[in-house]
């Protein structure tokens, strides 16, 4: 089948004048905060202060400026504006725990769940007046009779119900399978998702302003009948350019497949691919639960957290990369078992495709 390939310049197309303007605007301000950083690592006492002091205004008016630039793009969803205010300090919490080079990775699977069950709740919050369903519970109390309990949810079976997860390996493996439990949880029904694998990666040799993204087609397992007329889900830790989802994404419409909606989750997205991402495809919601203000040259987010997909599953080396058998073989069995129902959707769709 071949491989797809989209370069930087194409998705730089979909921004518009406003957009480069408020991009201008924020990694101008990003530039100052990196010139305190230096002193920030080097100089202690007052030098020390000053600095510190210096990088909370500047992150404070980058703050400002994102929440003006977001509230003119409904199709943005971000964690911090879009939640009551007592929710802001959980979300800044998990965030700063995953950046910290101090979490390890045990500490970093519990904090990307974490976040992720924070974005599904986001996007899938009911309210007050909407229909309920209601969970009968059978407990292990017996004595004196069987004990049941009932527990009333709000029904989203019709926001939920006609999802499929896109996966674009290898760091969106397991966040994909967090986000389908979560789903499967708040059925009424227990629906699974089907999984829809794709095997994109970026052209880490070049920089962010040539960069490519490369579709492996060969090496990819979807099937189109599931993909037609569906919600299709992208849950991704980091969104830099948001170049391959939108490379998936174009691919499956010249296939001749027109999803019903389009949404993207990410633990943290930069301005720049949050942009790009909701200008270059229709009907298309971005929810994240931080935004970072810039990229460097190689399309890295700063100030980022690190390669997600090495510190939730490790990283291969270049003569004996993981296929997608290997890495949930490696995941072990607390996460077999939590995610039992992914996984034979997975391997169904490995095997059968």
């Amino acid at each position: 089948m071949g491989k797809v390939i989209m370069g930087a310049e194409a998705l730089d197309g979909y921004l518009t004048e406003d957009d480069v303007r408020h991009l201008n605007e924020m990694n101008a301000l990003y530039r100052e905060a990196i010139e305190n950083f230096t002193v920030l690592e080097k100089e202690g006492g007052e030098k020390n202060k000053k600095a510190k002091e210096e990088v909370i205004r500047l992150y404070t008016e980058m703050g400002h400026l994102m929440q003006n630039i977001c509230k003119e793009i409904p199709q943005l969803k971000i964690f911090s504006f879009d939640t009551e205010h007592e929710s802001h300090a959980e979300a800044s919490r998990v965030i700063a725990k995953l950046r910290s080079i101090k979490t390890d990775h045990s500490e970093f699977l519990y904090y990307t769940q974490r976040s992720f069950e924070m974005l599904f709740k986001l996007a899938y919050k009911g309210h007050q007046k909407d229909k309920k369903n209601y969970l009968v519970v059978k407990t292990p109390v017996t004595d004196p009779v069987q004990n049941y309990a009932v527990h009333k949810i709000t029904d989203i079976d019709h926001k939920i119900e006609n999802t499929v997860m896109c996966v674009m390996l290898r760091g969106a493996l397991l966040p994909s399978m967090i986000l389908s439990k979560e789903i499967e949880e708040y059925s009424s029904h227990g629906y699974v998702t089907p999984f829809a694998l794709f095997k994109i990666k970026r052209d880490d040799s070049r920089k962010e302003d040539d960069m490519q993204y490369i579709l492996d087609l060969d090496k990819s397992y979807f099937n189109l009948k599931d993909l037609d007329g569906k919600d299709l889900i992208f849950a991704d830790p980091m969104n830099a350019t948001g170049g391959s989802l939108v490379t998936v994404v174009k691919h499956l419409k010249k296939l001749g497949i027109k999803p019903k909606s389009i949404s993207c989750f990410h633990v943290i997205s930069a301005l720049k691919g949050a942009l790009r991402i909701v200008r270059a495809l229709d009907n298309c919601t971005l929810y994240t639960l931080w935004m970072d203000p810039a990229l460097n040259a190689s399309a890295y987010i700063m100030p980022g957290l690190g390669d997600a997909g090495d510190r939730i599953n490790g990283s291969d080396t270049d003569e004996t990369p993981r296929n997608i058998i290997q890495l949930l073989a490696d995941y072990g069995s607390n996460i077999s078992g939590l995610y039992r129902s992914q996984l034979r959707q997975i391997e169904k769709t490995v095997l059968e495709n």
